[in-house]
């Protein structure tokens, strides 16, 4: 997922990712050989921290690994799958706390 930012400065990306779309070009820099247990995951990828929503919350990719049942993915594709679960569930929750909820009422 991605939103746009603010127009106000050029300088910024065009788009901010979180969720499996930053997962995703994070893990373009790194070396996994498919198939590869949750574990060979971790060791490779697990430090990488991982926004999931556009507030910049973020978790690692040890965290969410934490929160699955898999134990082995085929390729990349499957572990995006199996992963982008537990980002929605951690934006919907963000998304709902009385934190945010109070955000949303300041226009600024």
């Amino acid at each position: 997922m991605g939103v746009r930012p603010p127009a106000d400065n050029s300088d910024e990306p065009d788009v901010i990712e979180f969720g499996i779309a930053a997962l995703d070009a994070r893990l373009s820099d790194v070396d996994i050989e498919y198939p590869a247990t949750a574990r060979e995951v971790r060791d490779a990828a697990g430090h990488i921290t991982v926004p999931f929503d556009a507030s910049g919350h973020s978790m690692t990719v040890a965290e969410a690994l934490d929160e699955t049942n898999a134990t082995e993915f085929d390729n990349e594709q499957e572990l995006l799958n199996d992963l982008h679960p537990i980002f929605e569930r951690k934006r919907e929750a963000t998304r709902n706390s009385i934190l945010s909820q109070l955000r949303a009422l300041v226009p600024f």
